[in-house]
């Protein structure tokens, strides 16, 4: 088990409010803006000396060898990865205390923050977190609360409609083809395997049924989170398959089991068939932004700091966007040669406009984060619950 480097009091209220998902924020008198009750974790003020390792947990294909070998020969930190598999396992092992780093999205940010797992980033101790990290990737509510930053951007993708071209011969315009129970698709359908798959339904429903109210999917209070619900039972009947596994997801189209569903864009390029094609429809989607945050309890924090900046660089950056099959948090990599660029316009790196349309994942809280103060809105815990429901 590491040293802490600093301990964090955990009193009752704080407790029954992470039991509920995460802290409620408040709203600061007069601001309009949201301020979250948050542990006061101290950020490190100036770089050390390198502790000799870090330990990293990471999605698969973020932390490889090929610039891993390369960091510890410019730094002396050896990089030790654990890979997980989904958000909720990265928040069980930060919690563990084991670890310096996690390369987590937006659906694990908050709970790790509001938890005191991680501590705020120092910008001005990583140079690559600049003027070329697109816009779009800094400053959003899933990683940057009350002013402080705790995520290093790294990259971000859409959750878009795959469908076999073959079966569905016309491009869709709409996600009705996987949510209505009409669906000429019914019965080949594939769906996300996860609570935040709720937010999915919440878009649709922004889109089709706006007397809901709906203004955020990830800000649902009770009576909107009941019709989210109510569409995925609805959707349960028409699903062949849910999925969490892309392998799975992949062999399950591949196979001729799942015709239409929502996926990952580098799971068509991964399945290497002509006949899986996306689209993002009229509705808009939901979306992953992954950032590396360090932890609270960390006691490799310099070479942790040393990890971020150098991923942070174009180059670096690029490779791992590229590794995994996302767009790069790094603008400047788009400009590097003409197989970054490719990789760029692709996944639409630079396409702000694009990803306007794309709600990144975040985890839903009490407070709405859609600026309501009149309701409560329901927690991620209320949204697991729900989730349980829905597969029957």
């Amino acid at each position: 088990m590491k040293n802490k480097l600093m301990a964090i009091s955990a009193t009752a209220a704080v407790s029954a409010l992470m039991l509920a998902g995460c802290a409620a924020p408040a709203a600061e008198e007069g601001s309009g803006e949201l301020v979250f009750d948050v542990p006061d974790v101290p950020m490190l003020e100036e770089l050390g000396e390198p502790e000799g390792q870090v330990d990293i947990i990471a999605w698969s294909g973020f932390v490889e060898p090929a610039w891993a070998d390369t960091f510890t020969e410019e730094t002396g930190c050896v990089v030790n990865r654990r890979v997980a598999g989904t958000s909720d396992e990265m928040v069980q092992l930060m919690r563990t205390g084991d670890y310096d780093l996690v390369s987590a999205s937006g659906d694990a940010s908050l709970r790790l923050i509001v938890g005191g797992d991680v501590a705020p980033i120092n910008r001005d101790l990583i140079p690559n977190f600049g003027d070329d990290i697109v816009p779009g990737m800094q400053g959003q509510i899933y990683d940057t609360i009350n002013g402080n930053v705790y995520g290093v951007p790294i990259g971000r993708g859409a959750n878009i409609l795959q469908y076999n071209s073959e079966v569905v011969t016309e491009t869709p315009t709409s996600w009705d083809i996987v949510w209505e129970a009409d669906s000429p698709y019914a019965g080949q359908i594939t769906a996300y395997d996860a609570p935040i798959y709720i937010a999915d339904a919440a878009v649709y429903l922004m889109y089709h049924q706006p007397e809901l109210g709906i203004q955020n999917p990830y800000a649902l209070d009770e009576t909107q989170l009941e019709a989210a619900v109510d569409l995925l039972k609805q959707q349960n009947g028409i699903v062949a398959e849910y999925w969490a596994d892309p392998v799975a997801q992949i062999t399950s189209f591949v196979g001729g089991t799942t015709v239409a569903g929502t996926s990952w864009e580098i799971l068509r390029k991964l399945a290497a068939d002509d006949r899986m094609q996306g689209t993002l429809p009229q509705e808009g989607s939901t979306g992953w932004a992954d950032a590396w945050m360090i932890s609270s309890q960390s006691d490799a924090p310099n070479c942790a700091y040393l990890w971020m900046d150098y991923t942070s660089s174009a180059e670096v950056n690029g490779a791992i966007a590229m590794n995994f099959g996302m767009a790069p948090a790094n603008g400047a990599f788009c400009e590097l040669n003409d197989e970054a660029a490719a990789h760029c316009e692709e996944f639409n790196a630079l396409n702000e406009d694009y990803f306007e349309n794309v709600w990144y994942w975040t985890t839903p809280i009490e407070q709405c984060i859609d600026g309501r103060t009149d309701v409560k809105c329901t927690s991620f815990q209320d949204w697991t619950n729900a989730w349980a429901t829905i597969k029957g």
